[in-house]
C-alpha cells in the first residue's frame, strides 16, 4: 500500500478495505470506496474545464472539500494549489495570477477572494464550496483519468511567504510525497489508529500529514480551525491515537485541559507528532508530563516537502542526561543526507561545526514555479538544498538547528518575513526607520516585534495605528504585537542593521512601557 502515489493509494484503498472508514468532517463520514468515488466525480468534472498540469487553487478550511481537491487534482494530473486564506483578499488574487489558476474553489466566508481571483482571471471557473461544489461533483462521472502514477507530475503548489514581492510557488511531485514504508514507520501505526487533522492543507504540515495517513490507511477526523475545546473532544469521541500539532496549539491545548470543568478522556492518545515552528524543553516536558504519550518532532520545510529529520520517540527524555535531546530536531529520516556547510565559502563541515544545513533526498522541491534563478539559487553545486537554517550535526548524527540565516519569523506555525512588514511600516509618515524581528513568545514561539525610529517631520507615532496600518496590508497574522520607539536603530561599522541586537535587547522586559491599545508597548530609550 505504501508503495503507491497518492492517486493510486486511494484507489487500492477502495479495492482491498471499501468498507473502511477514511474521513470524518463533522456529521459527513466517508468510507474507502465512497472517498475514492467522490474523488472520481469530482476529478471527472474536473477535467471538462481544465487539462492535466493545469493549477487548481483552493482558499478552504480544514474539511472533505480540501481534501477531495487534492486526490481529484492528483487523479486528473493538475495541481493542487491552496492559499493561505488569512491573506488580504488582493494578496490571494495575485497568488492565482502567479499560478495561473484555471479553477478556484472557496468556501462561503471567503466569498471575497474569489471575488477578487474572479477579477483578476476572467477565465477562472470559480466555484464555493457549498452547492456549487456539490452540483459540480454530481455532474461528474465514474470515468476515473486514470493519472497519478508518473513520479515526476507535480501534483501539489505551495507558496512561501515572499521576502521581496509575491511569495513563491514550490513545486512538488507525486514522488516528493511519496511515503514509502520505513518513512511509515516513524509514526508507529497500528490496526485501530486514528488521526486528527488539525492543519491547513496550504501548509506543507497539513498536505503532508494528509498524505501519511491516507497511505497508511489511518481514518482522519478533521477539524476545520483549530479549537482546543473541539479537539480535545474530538480525541475523546473518535479515540484518536495520532495528532500532528504546532507548538502553540499544544500550548493550548494544554491550557485548556488544565482550565476546563469537565475532565477530558486523552488516554487514547499514542503518539503526538509536533513541528513546523521552534518549541521550548519547557512547553515540551509540560506537554510529556500531562498527556503520556509517545512525542515526535518533525524538521523540514517547503521545499523539502516535509520532513527531513525526525527526533523520535525513544529520544524524548524529559529529565537525566538524555533532556539535552529534547533541544534537537532528530537524526536524518530514511534516504535524507544531512550536512553543514560554512556560510561564506559553502565548505562541508564536520560534528560540532555550526554552518548552514543542507540536505539531499528525493523529497526536495523539484523548483521554484517560474523562478529559475531562485530555484539555481536553492541549490549548490552537489545538489544539496539550502534551507537557509544554521545548526550544527553532532557526533551522533542528531541534528540541532541553533539559529536562522534568513530573518523569518516562526509564529504559530505561520512563516513571516521581516522585509514584508518593514516596507509596510516605511510607507507610514510617521516612521523614518524601522526594523522588525521576532523575539520567543511562550506560547507563538516567536512574537513579531517592531522597532521604529520616528520621522522628525511627520506626525506623532500613533502604536495602534501602526499596527492596523500593517493588518489592512498584509493580513492580521503578519502584524507586529508590539512596537517599540528608539532614538537610534543600531548598526555595525559598515552601516549594516544589527538585528541579532535588536532581538536581544527586547526579548527582555521593557524598562518603560506605555501600554496602548491590546497591550501594545512603545519604549523610548
Amino acid at each position: 500500500m505504501s508503495g503507491l502515489y497518492l492517486a493510486q493509494r486511494v484507489r487500492e484503498l477502495a479495492r482491498t478495505q471499501p468498507d473502511s472508514l477514511a474521513l470524518v468532517d463533522g456529521d459527513q463520514r466517508y468510507t474507502a470506496a465512497e472517498f475514492d468515488a467522490l474523488t472520481t466525480s469530482l476529478a471527472s468534472g474536473l477535467s471538462r474545464v481544465a487539462a492535466p498540469g493545469d493549477h487548481v487553487g483552493a482558499a478552504v478550511e480544514v474539511g472533505i472539500a480540501g481534501g477531495a481537491l487534492f486526490v481529484a487534482c492528483a487523479k486528473a494530473g493538475m495541481v493542487f494549489t491552496p492559499v493561505n486564506w488569512r491573506l488580504p483578499a488582493t494578496e490571494i488574487a495575485a497568488i492565482a495570477v502567479d499560478a495561473e489558476m484555471t479553477v478556484f474553489v472557496a468556501d462561503p466566508q471567503f466569498a471575497d477572494a474569489a471575488a477578487a481571483v474572479a477579477d483578476a482571471l476572467p477565465q477562472v471557473t470559480v466555484l464555493d464550496t457549498g452547492d456549487e461544489l456539490d452540483v459540480f461533483i454530481a455532474s461528474g462521472s465514474d470515468a476515473d483519468p486514470g493519472l497519478g502514477d508518473d513520479p515526476q507530475t507535480p501534483i501539489l503548489q505551495l507558496y512561501t511567504s515572499g521576502t521581496t514581492g509575491l511569495p513563491k510557488g514550490v513545486l512538488i511531485t507525486n514522488h516528493n510525497l511519496h511515503n514509502d514504508a520505513d518513512t511509515l514507520t516513524v509514526y508507529r501505526w497500528q490496526e485501530d489508529s486514528v488521526a486528527l487533522g488539525a492543519m491547513p492543507m496550504f501548509h506543507i504540515a497539513g498536505t503532508g500529514w494528509f498524505c501519511s495517513c491516507v497511505s497508511a490507511g489511518i481514518p482522519l477526523v478533521l477539524l476545520r480551525r483549530f479549537d482546543a475545546q473541539a479537539a480535545a473532544e474530538l480525541i475523546e469521541t473518535w479515540r484518536v491515537s495520532h495528532i500532528f500539532l504546532v507548538p502553540s496549539t499544544i500550548q493550548l491545548l494544554l491550557d485548556h485541559l488544565e482550565s476546563a470543568d469537565q475532565e477530558r478522556d486523552l488516554s487514547s492518545l499514542r503518539l503526538l507528532a509536533y513541528g513546523s515552528a521552534p518549541i521550548t524543553p519547557t512547553l515540551l516536558t509540560r506537554a510529556m508530563t500531562r498527556l503520556r504519550c509517545d512525542f515526535l518532532q518533525r524538521y523540514g520545510m517547503t521545499e523539502t516537502a516535509g520532513s527531513v529529520t525526525a527526533l523520535r520517540a525513544e529520544d524524548h527524555h524529559p529529565n537525566g542526561a538524555g533532556s539535552a535531546l529534547l533541544r534537537s530536531v532528530g537524526t536524518p529520516l530514511p534516504g535524507v543526507e544531512l550536512a553543514i556547510g560554512d556560510i561564506s565559502t559553502g565548505e562541508f563541515l564536520g560534528p560540532g561545526q555550526t554552518g548552514e544545513i543542507l540536505t539531499r533526498s528525493r523529497t526536495n522541491a523539484r523548483s521554484y514555479w517560474k523562478r529559475p534563478e531562485a530555484t539555481a539559487a536553492l541549490y549548490t553545486a552537489e545538489g544539496y538544498l539550502r534551507t537557509g537554517d544554521a545548526g550544527h550535526i553532532d557526533e551522533n548524527g542528531y541534528l540541532f538547528v541553533t539559529d536562522r540565516i534568513k530573518d523569518m519569523i516562526i509564529s504559530g506555525g505561520e512563516n513571516i518575513y521581516p522585509v514584508e512588514i518593514e516596507s509596510v511600516l516605511a510607507e507610514h509618515p510617521s516612521v523614518a526607520e524601522v526594523a522588525v524581528v521576532g523575539v520567543p513568545h511562550e506560547v507563538w514561539g516567536e512574537e513579531v516585534v517592531a522597532v521604529v525610529r520616528a520621522a522628525p517631520t511627520g506626525p506623532q507615532i500613533d502604536i495602534d495605528e501602526l499596527i492596523d496600518h500593517v493588518a489592512a496590508r498584509l493580513g492580521s497574522f503578519k502584524k507586529p504585537r508590539r512596537v517599540f520607539v528608539v532614538d537610534e536603530l543600531p548598526r555595525g561599522a559598515t552601516g549594516k542593521l544589527l538585528k541579532r541586537s535588536l532581538r536581544q535587547q527586547f526579548s527582555r522586559p521593557p524598562e518603560v512601557v506605555s501600554v496602548s491599545g491590546a497591550g501594545t508597548g512603545a519604549v523610548r530609550r
